[in-house]
Protein backbone atom coordinates (compact mmCIF):
# COMPACT_ATOMS: atom_id res chain seq x y z
CA UNK A 1 0.00 0.00 0.00
CA UNK A 2 2.53 2.58 1.09
CA UNK A 3 5.51 3.06 -1.40
CA UNK A 4 7.28 5.19 0.80
CA UNK A 5 6.76 7.12 4.23
CA UNK A 6 9.33 9.76 5.34
CA UNK A 7 9.63 12.94 7.84
CA UNK A 8 10.45 16.16 5.67
CA UNK A 9 10.87 19.24 6.44
CA UNK A 10 8.44 22.20 3.91
CA UNK A 11 12.16 23.15 2.78
CA UNK A 12 12.38 19.45 1.06
CA UNK A 13 9.08 19.17 0.01
CA UNK A 14 8.96 22.98 -2.19
CA UNK A 15 12.91 21.86 -2.78
CA UNK A 16 14.42 24.87 -4.88
CA UNK A 17 16.47 21.99 -6.69
CA UNK A 18 13.73 19.27 -6.28
CA UNK A 19 11.86 18.53 -10.06
CA UNK A 20 8.49 17.32 -8.18
CA UNK A 21 5.46 19.19 -8.49
CA UNK A 22 2.62 18.15 -6.55
CA UNK A 23 -0.69 18.48 -8.26
CA UNK A 24 -4.01 18.88 -6.56
CA UNK A 25 -6.27 17.41 -8.93
CA UNK A 26 -8.90 19.39 -10.61
CA UNK A 27 -11.92 17.09 -9.54
CA UNK A 28 -10.89 17.69 -5.43
CA UNK A 29 -13.02 20.66 -3.23
CA UNK A 30 -12.00 24.36 -3.12
CA UNK A 31 -9.19 25.68 -0.91
CA UNK A 32 -11.07 26.57 2.25
CA UNK A 33 -9.36 27.73 4.87
CA UNK A 34 -9.82 31.04 6.55
CA UNK A 35 -8.77 33.72 8.21
CA UNK A 36 -8.20 31.94 11.51
CA UNK A 37 -6.66 29.00 10.13
CA UNK A 38 -4.43 30.71 8.76
CA UNK A 39 -3.16 33.17 11.86
CA UNK A 40 -3.22 30.20 13.60
CA UNK A 41 -0.51 28.31 11.08
CA UNK A 42 1.31 31.49 11.18
CA UNK A 43 1.57 31.94 14.93
CA UNK A 44 2.56 28.42 15.48
CA UNK A 45 4.75 28.80 13.22
CA UNK A 46 6.65 31.80 14.90
CA UNK A 47 6.03 31.01 18.42
CA UNK A 48 8.07 27.50 17.80
CA UNK A 49 11.38 26.89 18.71
CA UNK A 50 12.08 25.26 15.10
CA UNK A 51 10.36 22.58 13.89
CA UNK A 52 6.94 22.60 14.01
CA UNK A 53 5.14 19.41 12.96
CA UNK A 54 1.96 19.87 11.05
CA UNK A 55 0.80 16.52 10.31
CA UNK A 56 0.94 13.97 7.43
CA UNK A 57 0.31 14.26 3.66
CA UNK A 58 -0.69 11.56 1.45
CA UNK A 59 0.13 11.92 -2.22
CA UNK A 60 0.11 9.26 -5.43
CA UNK A 61 3.27 8.99 -6.99
CA UNK A 62 2.53 8.64 -11.16
CA UNK A 63 5.50 5.80 -11.52
CA UNK A 64 5.24 6.04 -15.29
CA UNK A 65 7.52 9.51 -15.16
CA UNK A 66 10.46 9.28 -16.81
CA UNK A 67 13.70 10.17 -14.86
CA UNK A 68 14.34 13.50 -16.26
CA UNK A 69 10.99 14.35 -16.37
CA UNK A 70 9.40 16.54 -13.72
CA UNK A 71 7.60 13.75 -11.45
CA UNK A 72 3.95 14.45 -10.12
CA UNK A 73 2.92 14.03 -6.69
CA UNK A 74 -1.02 13.77 -6.73
CA UNK A 75 -2.34 15.42 -3.22
CA UNK A 76 -4.66 13.46 -1.78
CA UNK A 77 -4.69 14.61 1.53
CA UNK A 78 -2.62 18.01 2.56
CA UNK A 79 -4.43 20.67 0.29
CA UNK A 80 -4.86 22.70 2.74
CA UNK A 81 -1.88 23.21 4.61
CA UNK A 82 0.39 23.03 1.59
CA UNK A 83 -1.87 25.74 0.04
CA UNK A 84 -1.37 28.48 2.73
CA UNK A 85 2.34 27.12 3.11
CA UNK A 86 2.67 28.76 -0.44
CA UNK A 87 0.57 31.24 0.02
CA UNK A 88 3.03 32.40 3.01
CA UNK A 89 6.15 31.84 0.52
CA UNK A 90 4.41 34.42 -1.75
CA UNK A 91 3.56 36.97 0.68
CA UNK A 92 7.46 36.57 2.23
CA UNK A 93 8.86 36.55 -1.16
CA UNK A 94 6.62 39.71 -2.28
CA UNK A 95 8.01 41.39 1.52
CA UNK A 96 11.69 40.58 1.14
CA UNK A 97 12.18 41.19 -2.41
CA UNK A 98 10.62 45.11 -1.46
CA UNK A 99 13.13 45.09 0.95
CA UNK A 100 16.37 43.89 -0.72
CA UNK A 101 15.51 46.47 -3.79
CA UNK A 102 15.10 49.35 -1.00
CA UNK A 103 17.80 48.79 1.10
CA UNK A 104 21.15 46.59 0.16
CA UNK A 105 21.63 43.44 2.18
CA UNK A 106 24.53 40.85 2.84
CA UNK A 107 24.91 38.80 -0.66
CA UNK A 108 23.99 35.56 1.48
CA UNK A 109 20.29 36.58 2.62
CA UNK A 110 19.72 38.21 -1.05
CA UNK A 111 20.51 35.08 -2.78
CA UNK A 112 18.59 33.22 -0.10
CA UNK A 113 15.50 35.56 -1.11
CA UNK A 114 16.39 35.06 -5.15
CA UNK A 115 16.25 31.42 -4.33
CA UNK A 116 12.85 32.03 -2.16
CA UNK A 117 11.34 31.91 -5.69
CA UNK A 118 12.36 28.40 -6.45
CA UNK A 119 10.42 27.14 -3.94
CA UNK A 120 7.45 28.54 -6.18
CA UNK A 121 8.51 27.63 -9.52
CA UNK A 122 10.53 24.94 -10.86
CA UNK A 123 14.03 25.81 -11.57
CA UNK A 124 14.48 23.99 -14.41
CA UNK A 125 11.67 25.32 -16.31
CA UNK A 126 10.44 28.79 -14.19
CA UNK A 127 6.93 28.42 -16.42
CA UNK A 128 5.68 25.73 -14.23
CA UNK A 129 4.79 25.78 -10.91
CA UNK A 130 5.68 23.79 -7.47
CA UNK A 131 2.35 23.64 -6.89
CA UNK A 132 -0.75 23.49 -9.35
CA UNK A 133 -4.21 24.19 -7.40
CA UNK A 134 -7.40 22.84 -8.18
CA UNK A 135 -9.84 24.65 -10.55
CA UNK A 136 -12.42 24.91 -8.31
CA UNK A 137 -13.53 28.83 -7.25
CA UNK A 138 -10.91 29.91 -9.97
CA UNK A 139 -7.95 28.13 -6.82
CA UNK A 140 -5.51 27.45 -10.04
CA UNK A 141 -6.04 31.00 -11.82
CA UNK A 142 -6.00 33.43 -8.64
CA UNK A 143 -3.07 31.62 -7.59
CA UNK A 144 -0.83 31.93 -11.38
CA UNK A 145 -2.14 35.66 -11.07
CA UNK A 146 -0.56 36.53 -7.93
CA UNK A 147 3.21 34.39 -9.41
CA UNK A 148 2.21 36.91 -12.23
CA UNK A 149 0.85 40.18 -11.46
CA UNK A 150 1.85 40.41 -7.57
CA UNK A 151 5.39 38.69 -7.66
CA UNK A 152 6.47 39.35 -11.45
CA UNK A 153 8.12 35.91 -11.03
CA UNK A 154 5.34 34.47 -14.24
CA UNK A 155 4.93 35.89 -17.42
CA UNK A 156 2.14 38.09 -17.94
CA UNK A 157 -1.05 35.94 -17.74
CA UNK A 158 -3.50 36.25 -21.56
CA UNK A 159 -6.35 36.55 -19.80
CA UNK A 160 -6.68 39.18 -16.91
CA UNK A 161 -8.36 37.06 -13.49
CA UNK A 162 -11.40 39.21 -12.19
CA UNK A 163 -13.15 39.48 -9.33
CA UNK A 164 -9.68 37.76 -7.56
CA UNK A 165 -9.78 40.66 -4.74
CA UNK A 166 -13.29 38.84 -3.74
CA UNK A 167 -12.19 35.04 -3.57
CA UNK A 168 -10.12 33.11 -1.00
CA UNK A 169 -7.22 32.61 -2.22
CA UNK A 170 -5.94 36.00 -2.94
CA UNK A 171 -7.76 37.31 0.45
CA UNK A 172 -5.11 34.31 2.00
CA UNK A 173 -2.36 35.95 0.66
CA UNK A 174 -2.88 39.50 1.08
CA UNK A 175 -3.67 38.35 4.91
CA UNK A 176 0.04 37.31 5.22
CA UNK A 177 1.84 40.22 3.32
CA UNK A 178 -0.31 42.47 5.83
CA UNK A 179 1.12 40.85 9.06
CA UNK A 180 4.19 40.26 7.69
CA UNK A 181 4.90 44.34 6.75
CA UNK A 182 4.43 44.98 10.71
CA UNK A 183 7.78 42.86 11.13
CA UNK A 184 11.32 43.74 10.27
CA UNK A 185 14.17 42.32 8.48
CA UNK A 186 15.38 40.17 11.28
CA UNK A 187 12.18 38.72 12.27
CA UNK A 188 11.29 37.72 8.53
CA UNK A 189 14.65 35.52 7.88
CA UNK A 190 13.65 34.09 11.09
CA UNK A 191 10.47 33.37 9.77
CA UNK A 192 11.59 32.01 6.35
CA UNK A 193 14.13 29.79 8.52
CA UNK A 194 11.29 28.63 10.74
CA UNK A 195 8.46 27.69 7.65
CA UNK A 196 11.63 25.80 6.03
CA UNK A 197 12.11 23.93 9.07
CA UNK A 198 8.40 23.17 9.50
CA UNK A 199 7.89 19.31 9.49
CA UNK A 200 5.74 16.56 8.04
CA UNK A 201 5.28 13.20 7.22
CA UNK A 202 5.10 12.62 3.15
CA UNK A 203 3.40 9.20 2.64
CA UNK A 204 3.40 8.15 -0.97
CA UNK A 205 1.20 5.37 -2.33
CA UNK A 206 0.44 4.01 -6.04
CA UNK A 207 -2.99 4.32 -6.46
CA UNK A 208 -6.17 6.07 -5.76
CA UNK A 209 -7.74 3.29 -4.00
CA UNK A 210 -4.16 2.79 -1.71
CA UNK A 211 -4.85 6.50 -1.18
CA UNK A 212 -8.42 6.13 -0.14
CA UNK A 213 -8.19 2.78 2.33
CA UNK A 214 -4.60 4.55 4.02
CA UNK A 215 -6.68 8.01 4.29
CA UNK A 216 -9.99 6.48 5.69
CA UNK A 217 -7.00 4.11 8.41
CA UNK A 218 -5.94 7.43 9.56
CA UNK A 219 -9.04 9.70 10.09
CA UNK A 220 -10.78 6.44 11.89
CA UNK A 221 -7.79 5.95 14.46
CA UNK A 222 -9.67 7.08 17.32
CA UNK A 223 -9.12 10.43 19.24
CA UNK A 224 -5.35 11.16 19.13
CA UNK A 225 -2.99 11.47 22.83
CA UNK A 226 -3.58 15.11 23.88
CA UNK A 227 -1.80 17.81 25.93
CA UNK A 228 -3.74 16.99 28.58
CA UNK A 229 -3.73 13.28 28.55
CA UNK A 230 0.51 13.46 28.74
CA UNK A 231 -0.17 16.04 31.74
CA UNK A 232 -3.09 13.67 33.45
CA UNK A 233 -0.36 10.64 33.07
CA UNK A 234 2.21 12.09 34.11
CA UNK A 235 1.09 13.17 37.05
CA UNK A 236 -0.86 10.37 38.00
CA UNK A 237 2.68 8.19 37.62
CA UNK A 238 3.59 11.01 40.27
CA UNK A 239 1.44 11.00 42.52
CA UNK A 240 1.75 7.22 42.73
CA UNK A 241 5.11 7.62 43.34
CA UNK A 242 4.56 9.69 46.07
CA UNK A 243 1.75 7.89 48.08
CA UNK A 244 -0.77 9.85 47.09
CA UNK A 245 -4.44 8.91 46.94
CA UNK A 246 -4.43 8.40 42.66
CA UNK A 247 -7.74 6.78 42.68
CA UNK A 248 -9.11 9.86 44.12
CA UNK A 249 -6.63 12.23 42.05
CA UNK A 250 -8.12 9.89 38.81
CA UNK A 251 -12.05 10.63 40.19
CA UNK A 252 -10.78 14.49 40.55
CA UNK A 253 -9.25 14.60 37.10
CA UNK A 254 -12.70 13.33 35.66
CA UNK A 255 -14.06 16.74 37.30
CA UNK A 256 -11.59 18.71 35.18
CA UNK A 257 -12.45 16.99 31.90
CA UNK A 258 -15.86 17.53 32.47
CA UNK A 259 -15.65 20.95 33.23
CA UNK A 260 -13.07 21.28 29.89
CA UNK A 261 -14.66 18.66 27.42
CA UNK A 262 -12.81 19.47 24.26
CA UNK A 263 -9.59 18.78 23.61
CA UNK A 264 -8.97 22.55 21.85
CA UNK A 265 -10.27 24.29 24.79
CA UNK A 266 -8.14 21.82 27.39
CA UNK A 267 -4.78 22.80 25.16
CA UNK A 268 -5.88 26.42 25.19
CA UNK A 269 -6.66 26.15 29.06
CA UNK A 270 -3.26 24.78 29.94
CA UNK A 271 -1.77 27.49 28.08
CA UNK A 272 -3.58 30.38 29.46
CA UNK A 273 -3.46 28.77 32.93
CA UNK A 274 0.40 29.51 33.20
CA UNK A 275 0.57 32.77 31.38
CA UNK A 276 -1.84 33.92 33.74
CA UNK A 277 -0.06 32.83 37.22
CA UNK A 278 3.36 32.80 35.96
CA UNK A 279 4.12 35.80 37.81
CA UNK A 280 3.90 33.31 40.63
CA UNK A 281 7.26 31.60 42.03
CA UNK A 282 4.86 28.08 42.28
CA UNK A 283 3.44 28.40 38.61
CA UNK A 284 6.73 30.01 37.21
CA UNK A 285 9.35 28.03 34.74
CA UNK A 286 12.86 29.30 34.58
CA UNK A 287 13.46 30.37 31.17
CA UNK A 288 9.66 30.07 29.56
CA UNK A 289 8.27 32.95 29.68
CA UNK A 290 5.30 32.50 27.93
CA UNK A 291 3.26 29.04 27.25
CA UNK A 292 3.20 27.78 23.38
CA UNK A 293 1.71 24.92 21.88
CA UNK A 294 5.76 23.87 21.54
CA UNK A 295 6.42 24.22 24.70
CA UNK A 296 3.36 22.95 26.67
CA UNK A 297 4.33 19.49 28.20
CA UNK A 298 8.31 20.94 28.99
CA UNK A 299 6.16 23.51 31.27
CA UNK A 300 3.79 20.74 33.08
CA UNK A 301 6.30 18.30 33.15
CA UNK A 302 8.49 20.79 35.26
CA UNK A 303 4.97 21.80 37.62
CA UNK A 304 4.45 18.12 38.11
CA UNK A 305 8.37 17.32 39.08
CA UNK A 306 8.01 20.14 41.62
CA UNK A 307 4.83 19.33 43.60
CA UNK A 308 2.07 17.49 41.68
CA UNK A 309 -0.70 17.78 44.06
CA UNK A 310 -0.43 21.32 44.14
CA UNK A 311 -0.82 21.32 40.39
CA UNK A 312 -3.49 19.03 40.41
CA UNK A 313 -5.57 22.06 43.06
CA UNK A 314 -4.70 24.29 40.80
CA UNK A 315 -6.30 22.43 37.99
CA UNK A 316 -9.19 21.46 39.14
CA UNK A 317 -10.18 25.36 40.79
CA UNK A 318 -9.29 26.91 37.84
CA UNK A 319 -10.56 24.78 35.44
CA UNK A 320 -14.37 25.43 37.56
CA UNK A 321 -13.61 28.90 36.46
CA UNK A 322 -12.95 28.72 33.20
CA UNK A 323 -16.10 26.12 32.30
CA UNK A 324 -17.87 29.14 34.13
CA UNK A 325 -16.42 32.07 31.30
CA UNK A 326 -16.94 29.27 28.53
CA UNK A 327 -20.44 28.66 28.91
CA UNK A 328 -21.75 32.12 29.85
CA UNK A 329 -23.01 30.88 33.30
CA UNK A 330 -27.04 29.94 32.02
CA UNK A 331 -27.47 28.06 34.61
CA UNK A 332 -29.47 30.63 37.57
CA UNK A 333 -27.45 29.01 40.49
CA UNK A 334 -23.95 29.88 38.84
CA UNK A 335 -22.92 32.49 41.09
CA UNK A 336 -22.17 34.48 37.82
CA UNK A 337 -25.27 34.30 36.52
CA UNK A 338 -25.77 37.88 36.37
CA UNK A 339 -23.20 38.52 33.76
CA UNK A 340 -24.41 35.40 31.43
CA UNK A 341 -24.78 38.30 28.68
CA UNK A 342 -22.21 39.57 29.24
CA UNK A 343 -19.85 36.19 29.05
CA UNK A 344 -22.24 35.47 26.00
CA UNK A 345 -21.06 38.30 24.14
CA UNK A 346 -17.52 37.57 25.00
CA UNK A 347 -18.07 34.22 23.07
CA UNK A 348 -19.71 35.51 20.21
CA UNK A 349 -17.14 37.89 19.92
CA UNK A 350 -14.17 35.59 19.75
CA UNK A 351 -12.36 36.90 23.13
CA UNK A 352 -10.68 33.63 23.41
CA UNK A 353 -7.06 35.76 23.82
CA UNK A 354 -8.87 37.89 27.18
CA UNK A 355 -9.63 34.37 28.92
CA UNK A 356 -6.22 34.70 30.46
CA UNK A 357 -7.00 38.03 32.12
CA UNK A 358 -10.42 36.62 32.68
CA UNK A 359 -8.70 33.64 34.19
CA UNK A 360 -6.53 35.86 36.67
CA UNK A 361 -9.52 38.50 37.78
CA UNK A 362 -12.45 35.98 38.56
CA UNK A 363 -9.82 34.36 40.55
CA UNK A 364 -9.52 37.34 42.76
CA UNK A 365 -13.72 36.96 43.58
CA UNK A 366 -14.31 40.68 43.26
CA UNK A 367 -17.73 41.94 43.26
CA UNK A 368 -20.00 41.68 40.43
CA UNK A 369 -20.30 44.92 39.13
CA UNK A 370 -16.30 45.42 38.97
CA UNK A 371 -16.57 42.23 36.31
CA UNK A 372 -19.91 43.31 34.38
CA UNK A 373 -18.18 46.83 33.36
CA UNK A 374 -14.61 44.49 32.73
CA UNK A 375 -16.32 41.96 30.69
CA UNK A 376 -18.62 45.01 28.70
CA UNK A 377 -15.49 46.91 27.93
CA UNK A 378 -13.80 43.45 26.34
CA UNK A 379 -16.65 43.11 24.44
CA UNK A 380 -15.99 46.26 22.90
CA UNK A 381 -12.19 45.87 22.79
CA UNK A 382 -13.07 42.92 20.50
CA UNK A 383 -15.27 43.70 18.60
CA UNK A 384 -13.05 47.00 17.62
CA UNK A 385 -10.27 45.04 16.89
CA UNK A 386 -11.89 41.83 14.65
CA UNK A 387 -13.30 44.62 12.82
CA UNK A 388 -9.61 46.74 12.34
CA UNK A 389 -7.61 43.68 12.52
CA UNK A 390 -5.54 45.78 15.25
CA UNK A 391 -3.52 44.68 16.89
CA UNK A 392 -2.51 41.57 15.41
CA UNK A 393 -3.54 38.39 16.28
CA UNK A 394 -0.22 37.35 17.25
CA UNK A 395 0.17 40.13 19.78
CA UNK A 396 -3.08 39.54 21.36
CA UNK A 397 -1.87 37.15 23.97
CA UNK A 398 0.97 39.29 25.15
CA UNK A 399 -1.06 42.42 25.60
CA UNK A 400 -3.57 40.48 28.19
CA UNK A 401 0.03 38.51 29.75
CA UNK A 402 1.45 42.46 30.17
CA UNK A 403 -1.57 43.90 31.58
CA UNK A 404 -1.58 40.54 34.23
CA UNK A 405 1.89 41.70 35.24
CA UNK A 406 0.87 45.26 35.19
CA UNK A 407 -2.41 44.82 37.75
CA UNK A 408 0.13 42.46 39.72
CA UNK A 409 2.22 45.47 40.64
CA UNK A 410 -0.57 47.00 43.02
CA UNK A 411 -3.04 44.52 43.49
CA UNK A 412 -4.98 46.24 46.03
CA UNK A 413 -5.52 49.01 43.12
CA UNK A 414 -6.91 46.73 40.59
CA UNK A 415 -9.85 48.26 38.97
CA UNK A 416 -11.96 48.68 36.10
CA UNK A 417 -10.18 51.89 34.80
CA UNK A 418 -7.10 50.93 34.99
CA UNK A 419 -7.68 47.89 33.04
CA UNK A 420 -9.29 50.22 30.32
CA UNK A 421 -6.59 52.57 30.39
CA UNK A 422 -4.41 50.35 29.94
CA UNK A 423 -6.12 48.38 26.70
CA UNK A 424 -7.19 51.79 24.96
CA UNK A 425 -3.03 52.56 24.85
CA UNK A 426 -2.90 53.38 20.87
CA UNK A 427 -0.40 50.92 20.78
CA UNK A 428 -3.42 48.13 21.99
CA UNK A 429 -6.56 50.00 20.70
CA UNK A 430 -7.79 51.00 17.27
CA UNK A 431 -8.83 54.41 16.53
CA UNK A 432 -12.21 55.31 16.27
CA UNK A 433 -11.35 56.98 12.97
CA UNK A 434 -10.37 53.11 12.12
CA UNK A 435 -13.34 51.48 13.59
CA UNK A 436 -15.56 53.77 11.41
CA UNK A 437 -14.17 53.45 8.02
CA UNK A 438 -14.01 49.95 8.33
CA UNK A 439 -17.95 49.98 9.29
CA UNK A 440 -18.55 51.80 5.86
CA UNK A 441 -16.49 49.14 3.38
CA UNK A 442 -17.93 46.49 2.46
CA UNK A 443 -18.37 44.24 6.24
CA UNK A 444 -20.13 41.40 5.45
CA UNK A 445 -17.21 40.66 2.37
CA UNK A 446 -14.38 41.52 5.03
CA UNK A 447 -16.05 39.71 8.20
CA UNK A 448 -19.74 37.97 8.48
CA UNK A 449 -19.59 36.85 11.88
CA UNK A 450 -18.75 40.01 13.50
CA UNK A 451 -21.18 41.91 10.79
CA UNK A 452 -23.98 39.61 12.15
CA UNK A 453 -22.26 40.51 15.42
CA UNK A 454 -22.97 43.75 15.53
CA UNK A 455 -26.54 44.02 13.75
CA UNK A 456 -27.76 42.14 16.50
CA UNK A 457 -26.46 43.85 19.50
CA UNK A 458 -27.57 47.07 17.67
CA UNK A 459 -31.10 45.13 17.13
CA UNK A 460 -30.93 44.24 20.93
CA UNK A 461 -30.19 47.89 22.32
CA UNK A 462 -32.76 49.29 20.51
CA UNK A 463 -35.47 46.22 21.24
CA UNK A 464 -35.20 46.96 25.19
CA UNK A 465 -37.10 49.47 25.08
CA UNK A 466 -39.67 47.78 22.65
CA UNK A 467 -42.57 44.88 22.84
CA UNK A 468 -40.14 42.88 20.17
CA UNK A 469 -37.45 41.17 21.94
CA UNK A 470 -35.89 37.97 20.21
CA UNK A 471 -33.14 35.80 21.40
CA UNK A 472 -30.55 36.28 17.84
CA UNK A 473 -28.30 34.11 19.08
CA UNK A 474 -30.79 30.86 19.15
CA UNK A 475 -29.54 27.31 17.29
CA UNK A 476 -31.65 25.18 15.49
CA UNK A 477 -31.44 21.50 15.85
CA UNK A 478 -29.05 20.87 13.41
CA UNK A 479 -26.38 23.70 15.82
CA UNK A 480 -26.44 26.20 12.80
CA UNK A 481 -28.03 29.86 14.13
CA UNK A 482 -31.65 30.93 13.08
CA UNK A 483 -31.43 34.12 12.55
CA UNK A 484 -29.00 35.15 9.97
CA UNK A 485 -28.42 38.18 7.69
CA UNK A 486 -30.29 39.05 4.62
CA UNK A 487 -28.59 41.17 1.72
CA UNK A 488 -31.62 43.37 0.91
CA UNK A 489 -30.29 43.93 -2.89
CA UNK A 490 -29.58 40.33 -3.72
CA UNK A 491 -25.79 39.14 -3.95
CA UNK A 492 -26.17 36.94 -6.28
CA UNK A 493 -24.27 36.78 -9.93
CA UNK A 494 -28.19 36.52 -11.49
CA UNK A 495 -29.45 40.00 -10.94
CA UNK A 496 -33.21 39.37 -11.34
CA UNK A 497 -34.93 41.64 -13.74
CA UNK A 498 -37.37 43.77 -11.57
CA UNK A 499 -34.22 44.26 -9.16
CA UNK A 500 -32.00 45.76 -12.71
CA UNK A 501 -35.08 47.83 -13.24
CA UNK A 502 -35.39 49.45 -9.39
CA UNK A 503 -31.62 50.03 -8.74
CA UNK A 504 -30.48 50.63 -12.15
CA UNK A 505 -33.68 51.75 -14.56
CA UNK A 506 -33.07 48.78 -16.37
CA UNK A 507 -28.97 49.19 -16.98
CA UNK A 508 -28.05 45.64 -16.64
CA UNK A 509 -24.29 46.74 -15.90
CA UNK A 510 -25.07 49.65 -13.99
CA UNK A 511 -26.92 47.06 -11.54
CA UNK A 512 -23.97 45.06 -11.22
CA UNK A 513 -21.59 47.83 -10.68
CA UNK A 514 -24.15 48.76 -7.94
CA UNK A 515 -23.86 45.51 -6.66
CA UNK A 516 -20.43 45.13 -6.23
CA UNK A 517 -19.69 48.19 -4.49
CA UNK A 518 -23.06 48.64 -2.32
CA UNK A 519 -24.12 45.29 -1.72
CA UNK A 520 -22.26 43.60 1.28
CA UNK A 521 -22.68 46.86 3.26
CA UNK A 522 -24.05 47.49 6.88
CA UNK A 523 -26.82 49.50 5.08
CA UNK A 524 -27.90 46.88 2.19
CA UNK A 525 -28.37 44.12 5.29
CA UNK A 526 -30.67 43.29 7.82
CA UNK A 527 -31.53 39.97 9.94
CA UNK A 528 -33.90 37.34 9.48
CA UNK A 529 -34.83 33.83 10.95
CA UNK A 530 -36.56 33.21 7.34
CA UNK A 531 -33.69 33.69 4.99
CA UNK A 532 -34.64 31.12 2.41
CA UNK A 533 -38.18 32.18 2.10
CA UNK A 534 -37.14 35.76 1.05
CA UNK A 535 -34.45 34.87 -1.84
CA UNK A 536 -34.13 36.74 -4.89
CA UNK A 537 -37.42 38.57 -4.42
CA UNK A 538 -38.78 41.62 -5.75
CA UNK A 539 -38.30 44.18 -2.64
CA UNK A 540 -42.22 44.58 -2.50
CA UNK A 541 -41.85 40.55 -1.94
CA UNK A 542 -39.77 40.41 0.87
CA UNK A 543 -41.00 43.17 2.30
CA UNK A 544 -44.54 42.32 2.67
CA UNK A 545 -43.27 38.50 3.24
CA UNK A 546 -45.87 36.47 5.68
CA UNK A 547 -45.80 32.82 6.62
CA UNK A 548 -49.25 30.29 6.19
CA UNK A 549 -50.22 32.09 9.46
CA UNK A 550 -50.38 35.15 8.45
CA UNK A 551 -47.28 36.14 10.37
CA UNK A 552 -44.48 38.55 8.87
CA UNK A 553 -41.31 37.30 8.51
CA UNK A 554 -40.32 39.98 5.46
CA UNK A 555 -39.45 43.58 6.21
CA UNK A 556 -42.29 44.01 8.28
CA UNK A 557 -41.69 41.82 11.50
CA UNK A 558 -41.52 44.39 13.62
CA UNK A 559 -37.40 44.54 13.85
CA UNK A 560 -36.05 48.06 14.30
CA UNK A 561 -33.35 46.95 11.42
CA UNK A 562 -35.95 47.17 9.11
CA UNK A 563 -37.51 50.38 10.50
CA UNK A 564 -36.13 52.08 7.08
CA UNK A 565 -37.99 49.07 4.95
CA UNK A 566 -41.18 48.40 6.32
CA UNK A 567 -43.23 51.89 4.45
CA UNK A 568 -41.24 51.92 1.44
CA UNK A 569 -41.48 51.21 -1.74
CA UNK A 570 -38.61 51.53 -3.54
CA UNK A 571 -34.72 50.54 -2.58
CA UNK A 572 -31.96 52.11 -4.30
CA UNK A 573 -28.05 52.79 -4.02
CA UNK A 574 -29.08 56.28 -1.87
CA UNK A 575 -31.19 53.99 0.58
CA UNK A 576 -28.20 51.65 1.00
CA UNK A 577 -26.09 55.05 1.35
CA UNK A 578 -28.49 56.84 3.90
CA UNK A 579 -28.90 53.35 6.11
CA UNK A 580 -25.09 52.65 6.36
CA UNK A 581 -25.03 55.87 7.33
CA UNK A 582 -27.64 55.40 10.58
CA UNK A 583 -26.38 51.97 11.51
CA UNK A 584 -22.72 52.94 11.31
CA UNK A 585 -23.64 55.92 13.44
CA UNK A 586 -25.17 53.29 16.10
CA UNK A 587 -22.15 51.07 15.91
CA UNK A 588 -19.74 54.05 16.96
CA UNK A 589 -22.39 54.81 19.81
CA UNK A 590 -22.55 50.84 21.17
CA UNK A 591 -19.06 50.10 20.44
CA UNK A 592 -17.52 53.53 21.44
CA UNK A 593 -15.41 54.13 24.76
CA UNK A 594 -16.12 57.68 26.99
CA UNK A 595 -14.02 60.75 25.89
CA UNK A 596 -13.62 59.00 22.44
CA UNK A 597 -13.91 61.34 19.34
CA UNK A 598 -13.47 61.17 15.57
CA UNK A 599 -10.22 62.69 14.36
Amino acid sequence: MINNAAKCTIAAIFGQDENVKYVIPKYQRQYTWKKENWAELLDDIQESDGYHFIGSIIAIKDDTIQALQTQKLEIVDGQQRLTTISLLFCALYKILKNKTESSPLNGEFELEVMNLKYRLLQRRNTLDVKLELSEENSNYSDYKSILSDELKILPELDTKVKNRGNRIIYKAYKYFVQRLEEMDTVDLVDLLTKISEVLLVKIEVSSHSDAFMLFESLNNRGVPLSAIDLVKNKMLAALSESDDDVDTAFHQWKGIIKNLPEYPIQERFLRQLYNAFKYDSQVRVEGIPKATRSNLIRIYENLIDRDPSYLLKELINKSKIYSSLLHANTNPNDEHYGLSNELRDLINVKAAPSYVLLLYLFSLEKDEGFYKEVLRFIVKYFTRRNVTDFPNTRNLDQIFIDLINELETDRNGISSEKIIEFLTHTDRFSSLSEFKSKLEGNMYDTNVEMTRFILSKIEEEQSTTRETNRNFWERDKTNKLVWTIEHIFPEGKNIPTKWIDMIAGGDEIKAKVIQEEFVHKLGNLTLTGYNPNLSNFPFIKKRDRADKTGKAIGYRNGLFLNEDLKDTGNWIQDDIEHRTEKLVSLAIDLFGVEGERLI
